[in-house]
């Protein structure tokens, strides 16, 4: 059994009462405008030519994802955020908006050549000031909202491993546990859904309360591990608010809808 495993083996039976689990949703892929309206603030993140993860926008500029979106997977190096693009609402080569990233931030705890453990998954969150806001009516940021129970329903809207090209969506899953500040939840990712917004849906609107940080397995189950996002988020947005993640140029690139544009479906390791 990997080290993982065994991690989440300790969260989710160390202590902690397992609620039945609620039957899910299959993924639904968001292929057409009617099957994404309400989701277009969830895009894909061009990483500099290294993959890609998914990100939601929270504010008119800012863009919520992990942080280990940040780095090479392969040699750990902290990626030029200048060259990383957020493809708002990308489906089948069209997005509803292009910007290009101008700071972005990382918690300041998380470590990215430890271990996946709970210290770090509690910290594998980032934020990412767009160079340009997005003004367009179809994209509307997402709220954010406090940290859902174990046994709460919540949903994952992602692009991964063989739904790279439009986002697919799972509107029943259910927080399995919570412990160290780690969500264990049983929403299906996959590679590329690194960053992906967790959301609840209490009230009239979705609204996101964690990011997916990591994919593994409990007695051979698939499971997805994320932050408790509002602590978190809060050092992230005084962070940026301090000066913190440096200043790109000042680019001219700003493109809105009806924009074609080739792009390439390597993946990024959740």
């Amino acid at each position: 059994m990997s080290r993982i495993s065994l991690i989440i083996l300790a969260l989710c039976l160390g202590g902690v009462a397992q609620p039945a689990l609620a039957q899910e949703a299959p993924l639904k892929r968001l292929d057409t405008g009617d099957d994404g309206r309400g989701w277009e603030a969830v895009g894909r993140l061009e990483l500099a030519g290294r993959g890609f993860c998914t990100g939601a926008l929270i504010a008119p500029d800012l863009v919520l994802t992990a942080a280990h979106c940040l780095y090479d997977s392969d040699t750990g190096a902290r990626l030029d955020h200048q060259k990383i693009e957020f493809l708002a609402g990308w489906r089948n080569g069209r997005a509803s908006a292009y910007r290009f990233v101008r700071r972005a931030v990382v918690h300041p705890s998380y470590v990215q050549d430890g271990a996946v453990a709970p210290e770090r998954v509690r910290n594998d969150v980032a934020l990412l000031e767009l160079r340009h806001p997005i003004r367009n009516a179809r994209v509307a940021p997402f709220a954010t909202d406090v940290r859902p129970e174990p046994g709460q329903r919540v949903g994952v809207v992602s692009y991964a491993r063989g739904r790279a090209d439009a986002p697919s969506l799972e509107e029943v899953c259910e927080v399995i546990a919570k412990q160290e500040g780690v969500l264990v939840m049983s929403c299906d990712v996959d590679y590329g859904s690194s960053g992906a917004p967790i959301f609840t849906f209490d009230g009239d609107v979705p609204r996101v309360v964690s990011v997916v940080s990591a994919m593994a397995e409990v007695d051979g189950r698939k499971v997805s591990l994320g932050t408790q996002l509002q602590l978190p988020l809060e050092v992230l947005r005084a962070e940026l608010a301090s000066g913190g993640g440096g200043t790109a140029g000042d680019g001219p690139f700003m493109a809105e809808v009806g924009q074609v544009r080739e792009t390439g479906a390597k993946f990024a390791k959740p």
